[in-house]
């Protein structure tokens, strides 16, 4: 009974949803009309949230679990990754950028394979957690695209995109370098 309360807490509850949320999304941006767009953001604003609080909840109540530390960051990497390529036939993102993005995001998590495997634990560097504020707010912008209040979203998305792309690679090169000595040895 203990196992199903370790797997069933509100934290894996709330990723789970994050997962349930990709499809809504993906079906959402089918559709042509704004109002879907402004639809699949405050989806995607929701699932947003609920990493947030998720990890919030987690430290704070002690209840990080092997499932969670597994899940999430897996979560996050569909929601975007999803996002991003759906946004591609839809003009709103150049398809090297989202290659960029996919890119980075399998060349850290080869890193973290690899670091963990000599016992060796990479945490998200400030760097790493302005990428993906920055990369969060872009596909929010992304998403909504229009004109709204005078504001350009798409033209904003992109470059809260561009920036997050800047952090990107800046922490690229800091995970690289603390795990150099784990890759040459």
């Amino acid at each position: 009974m203990k196992d199903k309360k370790q797997i069933y807490n509100i934290p894996n509850i709330l990723t789970f949803s994050r997962i349930l949320i990709i499809p809504i999304i993906f079906g959402l941006l089918f559709f042509k009309e704004e109002i879907y767009g402004i639809y699949a953001a405050f989806f995607f604003f929701f699932a947003v949230l609920t990493d947030f609080i998720d990890g919030y909840i987690a430290r704070k109540k002690k209840l990080v679990t092997n499932l969670g530390i597994f899940l999430d960051p897996i979560a996050d990497k569909l929601l975007v990754i999803t996002i991003l390529i759906m946004l591609i036939p839809l003009k709103r993102i150049p398809a090297w950028v989202v290659a960029i993005i996919i890119f980075r995001e399998i060349f850290i998590m080869g890193l973290r394979a690899i670091a963990s495997e000599k016992g060796i634990v990479i945490p998200a560097g400030r760097e790493g957690k302005w990428k993906t504020a920055f990369q969060m707010f872009g596909i929010l912008c992304l998403l909504i695209y229009y004109k709204h209040f005078y504001l350009n979203f798409g033209i904003i998305g992109l470059v809260l995109i561009f920036i997050s792309i800047i952090f990107s690679l800046i922490s690229s090169y800091k995970y690289l370098k603390s795990v150099s000595g784990v890759l040459l040895g």
